[in-house]
């Protein structure tokens, strides 16, 4: 037992006793001010322990919430800001047991009765999308409209305080005990979150690299074949960051493997003779290494390291007998990641695809093998990677990629969501399904990028699908084995292979927008509703979400019309003006409406105020190191800031000392409207080099750059007007005015760039757009001629709603119509 002990991680599970109520049988706890702890159990004995949901029951620093107490002989009821609870002191029932709200959500106001379920509910996730074909059942989460939701922790692992678990106490799956957490939060959906994670621990923050392109193919590579087709990603500049080794690294069909084959811990060295000198190579390419490993079938005599297996668990390796794989056994996990494991991982394996598929059921009742997996391989990587960087355990970069387990799996990312399908139908649930997880806290979903099996050859579904990629948690193509189903760029049509090749570019380029933004309290993808939550319609576009803090995106996910080579997406546009950032419309606020995009793009959707740090360099290379160079994209019209977020490690050439290995870099990025004034502030901010795209501005009669309140001389200042259209670099560029400053003296703290005061988005002029898309459509002259005599129209009668009204009078086919309505109906002119 003493070698799990370094797996303790701290914790706080017992609740402060003056939050508490308790009787012969119950007990009720509440936690911070919107969530409330109901407990049953008929012997009397209550839990303390944390599970694998609640970390965390009493929080330093917090006084206890506010409640009143009125009780008789057969009655309890607890009453704070936000709830009123009424008991009849007996096992809980729903006649017996109900909560009220104050909070005015809906006109019949809102009770939750113990046992009910809300039909309201918006949803958590799945453990796996192995073999769904479109929708399946995402559980529940704890965000409803009804402003109230409960979690069942009744059955759930629990950790015993010294590195290692135990199950809950008998009875649990029978009601003689019950353990329940009720969250009322009106419609704070934000703030229901923030108390999720306060109890369950924080999400940790992935590893910089883990945000890039991932490689994954489920395929028998040699080290030859693997390293020829990591260069070539190299010579076709398309960057990664992951080299994904699928299940045959390992024997699998070998006349010495006595089972199935899936699981394995010896390198087929007909593939790879020398794994170490793979395992070099891959990370001389700045690739990070993962390896499969399918574990169910624990570890037979034909391993290599049985030998070192059998003698850390006391066995006499002579007898040649199974090592059953059995994670409920400390002696054996500490083998299993100590020894086993460990040994692979000096030959170059950074972090484990843990690939299991065999249920919740161990040789002890209650204690799930993925929920031990994910939990002790995620620590065990943490405190790797620590001492690898040299940082405390805590704050170390783990990592592993596995499934989803239940609530509290936000701790363990990254999740792998299965074996997806190749079917439009797939493609069409996965941005839902991504958002939809953010409702029980689980943000770094990865899914199979492009499909894994079944289907077939669709180029266009495999560019969209990646263009979702793009716009995901995590990128990472992947295929089976099918020599017709390999994600390689190249070995599509040409028309689809540039634009993939550009949006992996653009991936690499948005990482200091993700790092930064992975860093905070909330999830990287959200439903719409968590910052609309009173608004309908933020509920009635379940595949639209917000990408970061400044981002919304609507992928395509359906064919394009042959006619006008265009797809369409039904979009909301929150209040306040957005700008397309690939095409540059400007659209006016609360208003929905149908978006038509070519191949190259998707609704990319950034509000006044946003401020988007992308990679200054078009072609980044693999690893996602810290940028020399930054282009930032600045949306005019609203005051906006950004804080960008570097680690010294993750410098192309990291320093060694203590300070750079501890110390973050924090660079702020701040725009006054008023004043028309960007400041960008850092220790040095001399250490990049500065390109500014303020978006949609269509000229200032001065700018003016200055350094610590020096002002730069004008022609040391790269100022030009970009309209945007003959711009086919990888990502956002939008018409607008480009600064591009000179480099800057070492040293330097601040830079303001001045465009005038109260700048505005440009009205744009739609007419050679809509011209140039009815050139392209394959259609009747005669169509095209009544659709352009309409937009051509220069009457002073002819307004855009008159315009509007006519062309849908024509009758024509909404494909051919559709994208002519949409820039007449975005705040522009013709």
């Amino acid at each position: 037992m003493e070698g799990m002990a370094k797996y303790k991680f701290p914790c706080n599970p017992v609740a402060d006793a003056a939050s508490t109520v308790t009787g012969p049988q119950y007990r009720f706890t509440l936690i911070g001010d919107m969530v409330l702890r109901y407990e049953w159990a008929s012997d009397g004995v209550f839990e303390d322990r944390a599970s694998t949901f609640a970390l965390n029951r009493r929080f330093s620093g917090v006084p206890v919430p506010k409640f009143t107490v009125t009780e008789t002989d057969d009655r309890l009821e607890i009453v704070t800001p936000t709830l009123h609870l009424s008991y009849d002191k007996q096992r809980f029932s729903a006649n017996g047991l109900h909560v009220t709200f104050g909070a005015k959500v809906t006109l019949w106001g809102a009770e939750w009765r113990f046992g009910s379920e809300d039909a309201s509910n918006l949803g958590g996730t799945a453990r796996t999308l192995d073999e769904i074909d479109g929708r399946c059942d995402m559980g529940q989460g704890i965000l409803s409209p009804a402003g109230y939701a409960a979690l069942d922790d009744s059955q759930s692992m629990l950790f015993d305080g010294e590195g290692f678990v135990a199950p809950r106490r008998a009875g649990s799956d029978k009601g003689d005990r019950i353990d329940g957490y009720l969250f009322c939060y009106g419609r704070d959906y934000a703030g229901a979150m923030r108390a999720f994670y306060a109890i369950s621990g924080q999400p940790p923050r992935i590893p910089r690299w883990a945000l890039g392109n991932w490689w994954s193919r489920f395929h028998r590579y040699t080290a030859e074949s693997y390293l020829r087709l990591m260069d070539r990603f190299a010579a076709e500049q398309i960057p990664l960051s992951v080299a994904v080794i699928d299940m045959d690294w390992h024997l699998v069909n070998d006349e010495r493997v006595p089972h199935a084959g899936w699981t394995g811990y010896t390198w087929d060295k007909s593939l790879f003779p020398d794994p170490t000198a793979f395992g070099e190579a891959l990370h001389d390419r700045q690739l990070k290494v993962t390896l499969n490993d399918h574990p169910h079938l624990g570890i037979h005599h034909h391993e290599d390291l049985y030998e070192s297996m059998a003698t850390a668990l006391g066995r006499d390796p002579t007898t040649k007998s199974p090592i059953a794989f059995d994670p409920t056994d400390p002696l054996f996990m500490d083998a299993w990641l100590n020894v086993l494991h460990r040994a692979l991982e000096k030959q170059g394996c950074d972090f484990w695809w843990i690939d299991w598929q065999q249920g919740p059921l161990s040789r002890v009742p209650g204690l799930d093998p993925l929920w031990l997996l994910n939990h002790f391989h995620f620590l065990d990587n943490r405190l790797q990677a620590a001492e690898g960087d040299g940082k405390d355990g805590d704050n170390s970069r783990g990592l592993i990629f596995s499934r989803y387990a239940g609530p509290g799996s936000h701790r363990y990312p990254v999740g792998f969501s299965g074996d997806s399908i190749t079917t439009w139908a797939s493609l069409q649930f996965q941005p839902e399904f991504t958002a939809t997880a953010a409702n029980i806290g689980y943000g770094w979903w990865s899914h199979d990028i492009g499909g894994h099996m079944h289907g077939g050859r669709d180029d266009e579904l495999a560019t969209r699908w990646l263009q979702l990629g793009v716009f995901s948690p995590v990128l990472r193509l992947h295929s089976s084995n099918s020599p017709w189903a390999s994600k390689e760029p190249w070995l599509y049509r040409k028309e689809y292979y540039g634009v993939m090749r550009r949006a992996m570019q653009l991936r690499h380029r948005l990482v200091p927008y993700l790092y930064a933004s992975a860093s905070g309290d909330l999830p990287l993808v959200r439903p719409m509703y968590w910052a609309h939550p009173t608004r309908d319609e933020a509920y009635a576009y379940p595949n639209q979400y917000t990408f970061g803090p400044s981002l919304i995106v609507a992928p395509i996910v359906h064919k394009r019309d042959v006619r006008t080579g265009r797809s369409k997406a039904k979009v909301w546009v929150p209040p306040q003006r957005h700008v397309d950032l690939f095409t540059g419309c400007v659209y006016d606020g609360d208003r929905e409406l149908d978006m038509y995009r070519t191949i190259d793009c998707v609704p990319v959707l950034a509000p006044e105020g946003s401020i988007i740090p992308l990679d200054g360099n078009q072609a980044p290379e693999n690893g996602c190191h810290n940028p020399v160079s930054l282009e930032v994209l600045v949306v005019i019209g609203r005051d906006g800031r950004f804080r960008l977020v570097e680690d010294p490690l993750d410098d192309a050439v990291p320093k060694n000392s203590e300070a750079s290995n501890n110390r973050e870099r924090i660079i702020e990025i701040d725009f006054q409207q008023t004043t028309g004034q960007l400041k960008i502030t850092a220790d040095n901010v001399a250490s990049k080099n500065w390109s500014v795209r303020f978006v949609s501005l269509p000229k200032a009669d001065k700018i003016a750059v200055s350094v610590d309140g020096v002002p730069l001389p004008g022609e040391d200042v790269v100022v030009r007007v970009d309209d945007g259209r003959e711009d086919a670099s990888p990502g956002p560029s939008p018409p607008g005015l480009v600064v591009t400053l000179p480099k800057l003296p070492q040293g330097s703290k601040t830079v303001t760039i001045d465009v005038g005061p109260n700048p505005q988005l440009a009205v744009h002029n739609h007419r050679e757009t809509i011209h140039a898309m009815l050139l392209d459509v394959q259609a009747d002259f005669a169509v095209k001629d009544a659709i352009w005599k309409i937009v051509d129209s220069t009457s002073s009668t002819q307004s855009t709603g008159v315009k509007l009204g006519r062309l849908l009078s024509l009758g024509l086919d909404e494909a051919l119509v559709g994208p002519v309505v949409e820039l007449l109906a975005a705040d522009g002119r013709v």
